[in-house]
């Protein structure tokens, strides 16, 4: 199981706006095809974070989601208003072992 965090640091007083947004393009079906998602917010270390945090099977898998996602005309619409409300980001992808 591989699990991806897109992590988004947001703009100063930008967190219900960006919130909102990622409201509209979970009920629009924006949001890669993952097993679960999560949408998180910070509650230690840096301020003002959104984390997109989503699990797939395979690296194959996350990518095959990426590629049909980002193509679709309305998730880039929505992609550039979220844009607007970012400061930086990264991606961190990890992967779940059995212990």
């Amino acid at each position: 199981m591989y699990i991806i965090r897109d992590i988004f640091q947001l703009k100063f007083g930008h967190f219900r706006d960006a919130k909102a947004l990622l409201s509209e393009a979970t009920k629009n079906n924006l949001l890669p095809n993952a097993q679960n998602v999560k949408v998180l917010s910070d509650f230690t270390g840096d301020s003002y974070r959104l984390i997109l945090e989503e699990q797939y099977n395979s690296l194959a898998e996350y990518e095959q989601s990426l590629t049909t996602s980002m193509k679709q005309e309305a998730w880039q619409n929505w992609y550039s208003r979220l844009k607007d409300h970012i400061l930086s980001s990264h991606r961190e992808i990890l992967k779940e072992i059995d212990v």
